[in-house]
């Protein structure tokens, strides 16, 4: 059954539409748990720590490609809405086209300001050179791995949200593939890691590149299509709030960072590296349901259709409630085998990241609010509100709880602080939807 963004949507059609970017999204985080767990086991505690470490700027870096499709697939699903086919297909290739330009020169600034970053963050010694030999491999793969982060939003525009899982599954496979070769089997280490990595990126990129360039029978196809600064800027605008949530996150990432080497030292930063893994997993979940259901919400909105969007919306507030408790229940049974399958093979690291989960997994009964809130006024083309929304959570919040709770609580206060900025951030969600329910008929 082809499910199309112009339908009325009931529970089971919203979650078989939306399943396939669900598992999407968690699968790509599972290899990168994967890529941490073989770095751990076979390359030891400081490649790990050096991985988690530099991890969050090369994600920085990345969050362009999150722009371009949250906010393009957003204009783009909107325009299909209007019933402009064309002029949606020229909007989609002129997103891509950028995106490729612009990794490339991030990627070049990026490998060649690596040191001194990593330095002024507070890497040294043998950490500081493992941040720089992984960082500039992975960044070699930027280009690619942008646009396999574009991808994921505009298969689900295009109505191909199964092409885009396969797509996420085959590239997932080959990270994990190549992890146990290039560490397992032979001794590369963290080398052999981030190659794995920016393999897997580039089929992840690539693919999808060569689909959308042929004919094909979704609804979008590359072609060729005159500069739109307009459009760009629009788009630029609209999905400022995911970009502004991944660049936030990153630069919480690095001061967490910052607090755990003073609070903890190495130890601390492995295990936020841990509680990382499994929080995008958990946190990819909602995302997933999230860039799933936008592109729905996008072309409702574009052809006017209130009732639908009242519909979407009081089932989704459904389904990520059903959604957070669960997560938050397994959270809390699962803390103690995840928590030895990274970190077993040290009492003390053990110790220090089964304490930070059980406290760190409150935060999963209020993230999904407000990552939903976010894609979906993005879905409805207000980047404004969908931007304060994510600068609230990701930054403003995080780093206020970050820098005052670990002067009340000590270690205890960084991991509580992720909890606090969640349930703020839900509150601020809830207000904003409340107050615009009449602009846009919800």
């Amino acid at each position: 059954m082809r499910i199309q963004l112009s339908d009325h949507f009931s529970y089971k059609k919203l979650l078989l539409f939306t399943l396939p970017s669900i598992v999407m999204m968690i699968f790509t985080s599972i290899y990168s748990v994967v890529d941490g767990y073989f770095v751990s086991n076979y390359a030891g505690k400081t490649p790990f720590a050096a991985l988690n470490f530099i991890m969050p700027f090369l994600m920085m870096l990345g969050a362009v490609g999150f722009m371009f499709g949250a906010g393009g697939s957003a204009l783009v699903a909107k325009t299909l809405g209007e019933g402009d086919k064309k002029r949606a297909n020229d909007l989609f290739s002129l997103f891509v086209y950028v995106t490729v330009i612009c990794g490339i020169v991030f990627a070049a600034l990026g490998i060649v300001f690596i040191r001194p970053i990593a330095a002024w963050l507070g890497a040294d010694g043998e950490m500081l050179d493992m941040c720089v030999i992984y960082g500039r491999i992975i960044l070699l793969a930027l280009p690619v791995y942008m646009l396999q982060l574009e991808f994921q939003t505009f298969f689900i525009t295009a109505e191909k949200p199964q092409l885009g899982l396969t797509v996420t599954v085959i590239s997932g496979v080959t990270n994990m593939v190549l992890d146990w070769l290039f560490l397992a089997v032979l001794p590369f280490g963290l080398v052999g890691a981030a190659a794995a990595t920016a393999i897997s990126q580039a089929v992840g990129g690539i693919v999808p590149l060569i689909y959308f360039a042929g004919k094909n029978d979704s609804l979008l196809q590359l072609t060729r299509c005159k500069y739109d600064g307009r459009a760009l800027f629009r788009a630029c605008t609209n999905g400022s709030s995911e970009l502004l949530s991944n660049v936030s996150m990153s630069l919480v990432g690095m001061l967490y960072n910052v607090q755990l080497i003073k609070f903890a030292g190495e130890d601390g930063v492995a295990a936020y590296g841990v509680l990382m893994y499994v929080n995008f997993v958990f946190i990819s979940a909602f995302i997933g349901y999230s860039t799933g259901i936008a592109p729905v919400i996008g072309y409702h909105y574009g052809a006017g259709n209130h009732t639908e969007l009242k519909n979407l919306l009081r089932k989704s507030m459904a389904i990520i409630t059903l959604f957070s408790v669960t997560m938050f229940a397994l959270a809390e049974l699962l803390a103690s085998p995840l928590a030895k399958v990274f970190a077993g093979y040290n009492a003390d690291l053990l110790a220090l990241t089964l304490r930070g989960f059980y406290i760190f997994s409150f935060s999963f009964l209020f993230a999904g609010i407000a990552i939903f809130g976010s894609s979906f006024f993005t879905a409805l083309n207000n980047g404004i509100v969908s931007a304060i929304i994510s600068f609230l959570r990701t930054l403003v919040f995080q780093v206020a709880a970050v820098i005052i709770f670990p002067m009340i609580w000590d270690i205890d206060g960084i991991w509580l602080s992720t909890v606090a900025a969640e349930l703020l951030a839900a509150i601020v969600t809830v207000w904003f939807i409340i107050v615009n329910r009449n602009k846009y008929h919800y």
